[in-house]
């Protein structure tokens, strides 16, 4: 009877390594599953980052139409406003610089072959920037260390 009891002996070693194995691989188990549902997350992540980026770009490029000048003139003239004349600035002593005048509707605004007026800059209301808004600016005051 020698055998009993060195078999008795092995059972429980037997049994904490089966225990050891199936522990191991259910941990194996819910790991795998764990990234298997954080990959899942990341590529539903990234579809929707794409989507958001394409939205972003599409939106960036309506606000780029609106915020065209041509856009701007047209909308302006749409809302009945006129180029304004010749600048005139106000400095903080209270003199004025220019001549102040009110913007006059232009008489026939008659657009050219693209649908835009056609100013000799480019730019609509530039064309007068000539007379006394051109005198030269005054020099400022020099300034004096210690005084």
């Amino acid at each position: 009877m020698p055998a009993g009891p060195s078999t008795a002996a092995r059972t429980p070693f037997v049994l904490l390594v089966v225990l050891l194995l199936a522990g191991g691989l259910i941990s194996l188990l819910l790991l795998n599953a764990s990234l298997n549902q954080g990959s899942f997350r990341l590529s539903e992540l990234r579809r929707e980052t794409t989507d958001l980026t394409g939205r972003q770009q599409a939106l960036q490029q309506e606000v780029d139409a609106f915020t065209a000048p041509d856009a701007l003139a047209e909308r302006a003239r749409e809302l009945g406003m006129v180029p304004g004349g010749s600048p005139v600035f106000l400095y903080p002593d209270g003199t004025v610089r220019g001549v102040p005048s009110e913007a006059a509707a232009p008489s026939s605004p008659a657009p050219g072959p693209s649908g835009a007026s056609a100013a000799p800059s480019g730019l609509p209301g530039l064309s007068g920037l000539s007379g006394p808004a051109e005198e030269p600016l005054p020099a400022p005051p020099a300034h004096r260390p210690g005084g």
